[in-house]
């Protein structure tokens, strides 16, 4: 009996160093297929993300699948050329018009969290159907569902008999005191009353509970799961930099001082974004002599008063408007520039911080958030948000700081260069995600 207890015990133990290490003994990695219905690069943000995990995947020759929505048809036709073959869609149907027409007629933040919610669970509907029909034909052994990147968003993808990744997840965020302004005191309930039925949704839909892997960027990210004591949550930042498109091969030229101090500004021209205290910045810093100018690359609905406050002001001459731009034109953009200016107050990422780094450009950003975690002493300068009185000035200071040591810019600008190289290079990212992927598969996590 105790012989055969033994026997037994080396019999599992070597069943499960051979499902541990099966992918790399068979020199097969795991087939891969990324589901996210909103995958596209017109719309910037975590829409984006999934298509670089597609492409860099499918770059390296490995067996990746990429199901999305019919509407994303045309632009990922010609963005992904060829490897268009390994794409399904999801058709459009009258259940997910019928939600954006009703969805269209409330304001943005019902829409984003409610009607979001609703369209999601109608693509889960419909993806199942190509889901279960990958699986039938022995084309997964994974699932990755990257976005949403909201922790509290439910997820119905489970029951598939192959394990799931979800994430990497970006979200908890919270305004700075003095900052209530920018959601009514309507929103704000609304908000708190979406998250506690988010949790109760997350109950009805276990996908987040069941998944064999939860990916956070940070740790603010893992307390606000719906499920915060899941048995394998893992840290992988959100955000990557395509070094392809953002980097500076060459040492940037150091500024002549007499010559003038040019700030970028990207991203959504949107209440949070607090573009209306960096033109206050910039007033003050003009002010004290210094011949600063900003470009804003980007669109949104505050893009009227925002013009409107730039006249306000007197800095016609100083700020230019230059609207939405492509990543290649921004990238233009930033390598003419000094640095970027982005004091946001609500960004659980900040993609563009990352982009500006690669390109070496020091960054001036908030102390708060996702820049937060991106930027330090040796590469930017952080500002602290609170208090909300006097923001405008500190910006200026931080300003006035940069624009008089072009040292101490092509300084930050090469540490940033660097940073970005060694954490934020997306095919490193993509690295530490075939880990992830071949530890589920194999069970070992």
């Amino acid at each position: 009996m105790r012989h055969g207890w033994r026997n037994s015990k080396s019999l599992a133990l070597i069943i499960k160093q051979a499902i541990s290490h099966h992918f790399f003994i068979m020199n097969r990695p795991p087939k891969i297929l990324i589901v996210a219905p909103n995958a596209s690069s017109k719309f910037g943000g975590e829409s984006f993300l999934p298509l670089k995990y597609f492409q860099i995947l499918h770059s390296r020759g490995l067996p990746v699948k990429l199901i999305a929505h019919a509407r994303n048809r045309d632009d990922l036709r010609e963005l992904l050329g060829g490897s268009l073959k390994d794409v399904s869609f999801i058709e459009d149907t009258v259940f997910h018009r019928s939600v954006w027409k009703i969805g269209s007629r409330f304001p943005s933040v019902v829409r984003d969290t409610i009607f979001r919610t609703l369209l999601n669970m109608v693509n889960e509907r419909f993806q199942a159907r190509l889901i279960r029909s990958f699986i039938a034909a022995g084309d997964v052994d994974v699932i990755h569902q990257p976005i949403p990147v909201s922790p509290l968003a439910p997820s119905g993808i489970h029951g598939f008999g192959v394990p799931v990744v979800i994430g990497p997840m970006n979200g908890g965020m919270t305004y700075p005191q003095g900052y209530g302004y920018l959601e009514s005191a309507k929103t704000r309930r609304f908000v708190a009353l979406s998250r506690k039925l988010a949790f109760a949704i997350n109950r009805l839909l276990p996908g987040k509970r069941k998944a064999a892997a939860l990916v956070v960027a940070n740790e603010r990210t893992r307390r606000a799961l719906p499920f915060p004591e899941h048995a394998n949550i893992i840290t992988l930042v959100e955000n990557g930099v395509d070094l392809g498109t953002w980097a500076q091969s060459a040492t940037k030229t150091l500024r002549s001082l007499d010559k003038p101090f040019k700030l970028v500004f990207m991203g959504r021209l949107v209440g949070w974004k607090a573009v209306d205290i960096t033109l206050q910045a910039l007033c003050v810093a003009r002010a004290a002599g210094e011949d600063v100018e900003l470009d804003i690359l980007g669109d949104g609905p505050e893009r009227a008063s925002l013009e409107a406050r730039v006249a306000e002001l007197g800095l016609g001459d100083a700020v230019h408007f230059l609207g939405f731009q492509s990543q290649a034109e921004c990238a233009k953009r930033l390598e003419n520039a000094d640095a970027l200016i982005l004091n946001s107050v609500w960004e659980c990422g900040g993609a563009v911080v990352l982009e500006a780094m690669a390109m070496k450009l020091p960054v001036i950003g908030p102390d708060w958030g996702g820049p937060a975690d991106y930027v330090d002493e040796s590469c930017g300068v952080l500002v602290s948000p609170e208090p909300r009185d006097d923001f405008a000035d500190r910006l200026a200071a931080a300003i006035l700081r940069l624009a008089g040591d072009p040292v101490l810019c092509q300084r930050m600008g090469e540490a940033g260069a660097e940073k970005i190289r060694t954490e934020f290079d997306w095919e490193k990212k993509v690295d530490r995600m075939l880990d992830i992927y071949a530890s589920v598969s194999a069970g070992t996590t």
